[in-house]
């Protein structure tokens, strides 16, 4: 089963739940940090990079001796990644989307395509859990090639928790795509849940199984359990404002290792997600 752990805004405790839940399930688990412009789940699990990868994307390079300007690659692509100046072709990587297309349109076979590194692949192993993160590097415009990177890098026929990155934009969509459920990580407060909201259309439009996360239950007001409420969306768990669980966080503890009394709430949340009705097969 694939579970993402997805929020509207960052700052909620996405990865707060991710980590945790993976810890709770006791039997190997892979957990994926997609959140590859500030990825943050290995400060949780005490272990060593046991393997790194790099990740690359193909771009366009143009033969100028092959190539008589005749501008259908800057045509056909929709990114403006190819720009056609009279006869002198001008390639933009950092908007290229590595389609491939250009080269395919070329009627003179002048583009062909190059590696360009975008960033790394890091793994680690902290006892039943096996992080796979991806680390965007500096300068890099677009998150989701090194996303689906990650998600590509898995076994099959695991266990698998997904810590996708904050929002609603691409990057998010790329990590909780052809995932089985989702959990909507949210807080009591006008922020949270005008992304909350912003969160749940989006996975309404993906046609995903969710359900509701709501952390520091107690620092704000109701809003987030009414609205749940009135949308019919199921709040599967609710950690309350508890000042152990922040030492611990900013200890780099996880509050099941800390603070027994919660492994129980994560417990639960097993018991609640593989309970939920299953997504349905196109």
């Amino acid at each position: 089963m694939k579970i993402a752990v997805a929020s509207g805004k960052g700052g909620t405790g996405k990865t707060t739940v991710a980590v945790n839940l993976a810890r709770t399930m006791d039997k190997p688990v892979y957990l994926l940090d997609c959140d590859v412009e500030e990825p943050n789940a290995h400060l949780f699990l005490p272990a060593e990079i046991s393997g790194e990868e790099v990740v690359n994307i193909l771009i366009p390079q143009v033969d100028e001796n092959l190539c008589d300007g005749c501008g259908q690659c800057a045509d056909f692509c929709l990114y403006n990644a190819i720009a056609v100046l009279g006869k002198t072709p001008i390639i933009f990587p950092e908007m290229c989307h590595a389609c491939g297309g250009c080269e395919k349109v070329c009627p003179q076979k002048a583009i062909s395509e190059v590696a360009k590194r975008i960033g790394i692949l890091e793994m680690r192993r902290c006892g039943d859990v096996s992080l796979i993160s991806g680390r965007l590097d500096i300068g890099v415009a677009m998150a989701p090639p090194l996303i689906r990177a990650v998600k590509n890098s898995l076994p099959a026929d695991m266990p698998v928790i997904i810590d996708a990155p904050p929002g609603t934009s691409c990057p998010v969509i790329a990590a909780i795509r052809d995932t089985d459920m989702i959990l909507l990580v949210t807080e009591p407060t006008p922020f949270g849940l005008n992304d909350l909201a912003l969160a749940v259309d989006m996975v309404r439009e993906l046609k995903i199984p969710f359900g509701v996360v709501v952390n520091r239950m107690g620092s704000g007001d109701e809003r987030v359990q009414e609205f749940c409420k009135k949308e019919e969306v199921s709040i599967l768990l609710e950690i309350p404002d508890d000042r152990q669980i922040a030492e611990k966080y900013s200890r780099g503890i996880m509050m099941v290792d800390a603070l027994p009394q919660y492994r129980i709430f994560f417990t639960r949340l097993l018991t609640e997600i593989n309970s939920f009705p299953k997504k349905k097969e196109n």
